[in-house]
């Protein structure tokens, strides 16, 4: 069976050049490990990349049977003799028929998977290399999708401004912890506290995307509920049907400031003023780190024995076989305390 990776190697969990160096070659071993035994869902996956069978023209059967099965690709002459010969892929070579699937992939998916029932938990966790549409309006199918610079262009100017406010707000000496409680033991919080409290917003940030993302993205809805599927499907099964759509990696600033506005007026509500705005600008630059870091788990090539190599190889697995754990995306740390953590040999950092 013969596959064209030329698409994915950028992608592939273990790195571009393990793929490489194993270019033309027979790779059935390798498939079952070590490194790495893959799963199920990535054996899925390499389907999409099918093209044909090689034959070594020896076996009479095979011979005779040559009108009826046609080796992939086939090679065109063009009708321009200057012009080099053009690659066709026999459509009979195409084993992931998406015709055949329990979605009409030619319409917005979003109104369609609510109907799936039981069928959906098993269907959004086998992932696609193919793009999605949601909505059939252009103009909310855009609000849905955005380029993963757009969040860093959008949300690091206030991050930098809200930074500087609060600074300069807790320079003027005015901020005192618990003095709605009481004036005598109040605390007085200094401009120099900023960046302990800064990263404290970043801290809590991180256990926010935790629980979010185990306890909200990754709900099961009940199979005869259309519309708690249709939202966990906009909210988070999308990613997981097609986790290399780079339109939908990270989260669009619409739908996010929404969300940032929300947790804003709760840190307003639980703490003094500058206080609470201290911990929200943190937690703001926690998010945007989480999400550059998501693209780039996605996309990016780290070298190998650097943290985010195994953080890569980490997140895929989560994606492709260990979805009901692994759901630290620019950490590791709450997974272990929650015991959820992928065990450290599932993951691709011994290589042969």
């Amino acid at each position: 069976r013969l596959y064209d990776l030329s698409a994915f190697v950028r992608l592939h969990p273990g790195g571009e050049q393990l793929l490489r160096r194993r270019a033309g070659t027979d790779v059935s071993a390798a498939l079952d490990g070590p490194p790495h035994r893959h799963s199920a869902n990535a054996r899925r996956w390499l389907e999409q990349y099918y093209l044909g069978e090689l034959r070594d023209g020896d076996d009479e059967e095979e011979e005779e049977e040559e009108g009826s099965r046609q080796s992939c690709p086939e090679t065109e002459k063009p009708t321009d003799a200057a012009a080099p010969p053009v690659s066709r892929l026999d459509p009979r070579c195409k084993t992931v028929d998406v015709d055949k699937d329990l979605v009409d992939w030619r319409k917005p998916l979003l109104w369609q998977v609510g109907y799936l029932g039981e069928k959906y938990d098993e269907w959004v966790h086998q992932p696609v290399d193919r793009p999605i549409r949601l909505f059939h309006s252009d103009f909310l199918e855009s609000l849905s999708k955005t380029a993963w610079y757009v969040v860093f262009l959008v949300w690091t100017p206030v991050v930098l401004y809200l930074s500087w406010v609060s600074y300069t707000s807790l320079a003027q000496g005015n901020t005192r912890l618990f003095s709605s409680f009481t004036t005598e033991y109040s605390i007085p919080v200094h401009k120099y506290y900023f960046p302990f409290i800064f990263l404290l917003g970043m801290f809590l940030w991180s256990l926010l995307e935790y629980l979010i993302h185990r306890f909200v993205f990754h709900m099961k809805p009940p199979a005869s509920n259309y519309y708690l599927i249709t939202l966990h499907f906009l909210l988070h099964g999308q990613h997981h049907k097609s986790p290399f759509d780079s339109s939908r990696l990270v989260f669009p600033p619409v739908p996010a400031s929404l969300v940032i506005g929300f947790f804003y007026g709760v840190l307003q509500l639980l703490l003094p003023e500058v206080l609470g705005l201290s911990v929200f600008v943190g937690g703001l630059c926690g998010y945007v780190v989480y999400d550059m870091m998501h693209y780039y788990l996605h996309y990016g090539s780290p070298k190998k024995g650097t943290y985010l190599y195994g953080l890569k190889a980490y997140h895929v697995k989560h994606h492709f076989e260990h979805q009901k754990s692994g759901f630290g995306i620019s950490t590791r740390f709450w997974d272990r305390p929650f015991r959820t953590l992928i065990p450290e040999e599932e993951t691709f950092e011994k290589e042969d």
